[in-house]
């Protein structure tokens, strides 16, 4: 009897025991695995957000710079005018930007690129409070790459008059009258390099548009 009853005894209580240390170690498993994959979700879902947050603050201050720099090369080139006297006020040459209709396209390009930067900087608040917004980047992206093509023409532009300004063509007998109006091409120059400056922002602009649309 008594090992009957010390069997009985030893039996009931492992199995009772097992089966409660089987249900307190199966109880937090589930948790654990659960409170583990939220954790992986959220940060899986910060990092996205941060990361494209930053693609748009660096966008918002590399147009900034593109307005400084368009709006320099409008300025400059719309205010070029120069009047070299002789010995009578009767009897001047006179040197201006709208004498040229490049120099004059060359105006209204830059003017269009240095609008449309501050038209922009709306959508590029949009793209930073909301990083995964993919209708604001994808216009910007449009319109940056027209003004990467407007802002080109009209610096490439610009570019031969000032080149034939200094050097002259002898075949075309284009004279070099740079050597007269020392300050009208100083002026031009500067505001060719001004717009050329823009073009390559724009064509960053256009990069950065690109890598935050492709890793959306």
């Amino acid at each position: 009897m008594k090992s009957h009853d010390e069997a009985t005894a030893i039996n009931i209580p492992e199995s009772n025991t097992e089966s409660k240390g089987k249900g307190v170690a199966a109880a937090p498993t589930p948790v654990v695995a659960t409170t583990s994959t939220a954790t992986k979700v959220i940060q899986l879902g910060k990092a996205p957000g941060g990361w494209k947050r930053g693609i748009a603050i660096l966008d918002f201050v590399v147009r900034l710079l593109g307005i400084a720099a368009a709006l320099t090369a409008t300025t400059v080139m719309g205010t070029t005018d120069e009047t070299l006297p002789f010995f009578t006020q009767f009897f001047q040459f006179q040197a201006s930007y709208d004498d040229l209709p490049a120099f004059t396209f060359f105006v209204v390009a830059n003017a269009v690129a240095s609008a449309y930067l501050v038209l922009s900087l709306p959508f590029s608040i949009v793209s930073i409070i909301q990083p995964h917004a993919v209708g604001a980047r994808l216009l910007l992206l449009i319109f940056d790459t027209v003004m990467v093509a407007l802002t080109t023409a009209g610096a490439s532009a610009a570019a031969a008059i000032v080149y034939l300004a200094h050097k002259g063509n002898a075949s075309a007998n284009w004279i070099a009258i740079c050597q007269q109006f020392n300050g009208f091409c100083q002026r031009i120059s500067g505001a060719v390099v001004a717009s050329f400056i823009a073009t390559v922002i724009f064509m960053f602009l256009v990069v950065i548009a690109s890598i935050a649309l492709r890793k959306h």
